[in-house]
């Protein structure tokens, strides 16, 4: 008798749970998630718009005859195009990716395109990963984007490594889309903590942007690698949000009140504070920059604003329930709104009639101002006792970061183990019978994890 009398009880206290967690989500904006971030400038926004750009390059099959070329072309020289890659040449390994050397900005970038909900590849990838499964540099990665990122850094290692030789003043970026935004990020982090394996390349040389980005990588990892690592949001974009893991979201599409409902009593049960303890939940990788266009009870948009941070906590923990959540996914959507936000900071700048001189003086002072946030940023996790985050902040001037962990100090040593040849740049590093595949991928994987961190970083 009394359970049946406490049925209604259960059902009232879960209809409650839900009214509150959608009455929140309701009056939750997109743009709230930066409403206390500064405001971005011109110089460190510049690249954003050029390297969407080389991402949707990517997904063009003739690039001489585009289908998707946005107003005014890729704007691309077709010469420095040293490589590209379809899933052909990668095996489903990876996304396909493009080499591109730009002379103008003095930049070797490697450009990963995003999701094709088409191979069955991708989706594995994506599905490749428990919680807790993959330690990387003390902290969590997602295992199948760190694979794929051991594979293609394999494959065009020797490619890389060549550019770098050749153009040493030259950075090195790697930039993706959704999917290729988290491979990626773990091609930045592989890089910078062993520069030797591509020329010894400085690690503020490296950057990596991640457009729409993934959660993959834990908090601790996301706050140390913010000063490479750079993640752009849309507005109300779903993905940098969306900490469930991302196989339960494809597999609940067709059952999207099981998802909300399960999503709904964990917000409501679970407290920030244990969620920020875990060292395996995934977050949105490095420095965050939001591009702000539409506000709450707002009709229309507005002239888009970039709201840029480090934070430790806020990092876009909240679903925003709006139509525009998977609009503001696409990379011709992100491309329009940052190149138009770029446009409006350049006829900002022009109209203060800034001097040389002074427009010098103020990206000193942004550095500085970027050193300072990103310590801040350290010491906050710190004070929050995020796990693996006390370590010790002692940067140089140039943001070169002094890293006592010898961990997969050999990783990548498989390329040299894998051949004795050398390789001209315009040569296809995947097509040599010498690499051995996966067997070299896990090689170099199994040098750079330990896996017993995994019972000293697990939370019970």
């Amino acid at each position: 008798m009394s359970l049946v009398c406490g049925i209604p009880l259960l059902e009232c206290v879960y209809c409650i749970a839900c009214a509150r967690w959608a009455w929140k989500r309701c009056l939750h904006g997109g743009a709230r998630d930066s409403e206390r971030w500064s405001v971005a400038t011109a110089e460190e926004f510049e690249p954003v718009p050029r390297l969407s750009r080389l991402i949707m390059a990517v997904y063009e099959e003739d690039l001489s005859n585009p289908k998707w070329a946005p107003p005014g072309g890729y704007r691309m020289n077709p010469d420095c195009l040293l490589r590209r890659a379809t899933y052909s040449h990668t095996g489903g390994r990876a996304p396909p990716y493009i080499i591109y050397l730009d002379h103008e900005h003095r930049d070797i970038v490697l450009a990963i395109r995003g999701l094709n909900m088409a191979m069955e590849s991708d989706y594995a990838l994506l599905w490749d990963n428990k919680l807790g499964q993959q330690v990387f540099d003390g902290g969590f990665v997602h295992n199948g984007l760190l694979k794929s990122a051991a594979w293609l850094l394999i494959a065009e290692g020797d490619t890389l490594s060549g550019l770098v030789e050749v153009y040493p003043d030259y950075t090195l970026t790697f930039t993706g889309h959704s999917l290729g935004s988290g491979i990626a990020a773990m091609l930045a982090l592989i890089v910078a903590k062993n520069p030797e394996q591509l020329g010894d390349i400085p690690r503020n040389k490296i950057r990596c942007y991640a457009i729409a980005p993934a959660r993959c990588m834990s908090l601790n990892l996301a706050v140390r690698y913010a000063d490479i690592v750079y993640s752009v949001v849309l507005q109300d974009d779903f993905l940098p949000r969306t900490a469930t893991p991302l196989e339960d979201i494809f597999k609940s599409l067709f059952c999207l009140p099981c998802l909300l409902c399960v999503r709904c009593m964990k917000d409501t049960c679970i407290p920030e504070e244990r969620m920020l303890a875990d060292p395996r939940r995934l977050y949105a990788p490095g420095r965050l920059y939001h591009i702000v266009e539409r506000e709450i009870c707002r009709c229309g948009t507005f002239p888009p604003i970039v709201k840029t941070a480090v934070p430790v906590e806020g990092r876009f923990e909240h679903i925003i329930l709006s139509c525009n959540a998977t609009r503001d996914h696409g990379i011709i959507w992100i491309e329009r709104e940052s190149q138009k936000a770029l446009d409006l900071m350049i006829e900002r700048d022009k109209a203060m009639e800034i001097p040389s001189e002074q427009r010098m003086q103020r990206q000193q002072t942004l550095a500085k101002e970027h050193a300072q946030e990103y310590k801040a940023a350290l010491q906050r996790a710190v004070t929050l006792r995020v796990p693996d985050g006390n370590w010790t902040y002692d940067p140089p001037s140039d943001m070169v970061f002094d890293e006592s962990n010898n961990e997969g100090d050999a990783l990548l040593n498989e390329q040299g183990e894998r051949t004795s040849e050398t390789i001209d740049v315009g040569e296809p590093s995947f097509n040599r019978k010498t690499m051995k595949g996966k067997s070299s991928c896990d090689g170099l994987l199994k040098k750079l994890i330990d896996n017993k961190e995994i019972a000293g970083n697990s939370v019970r």
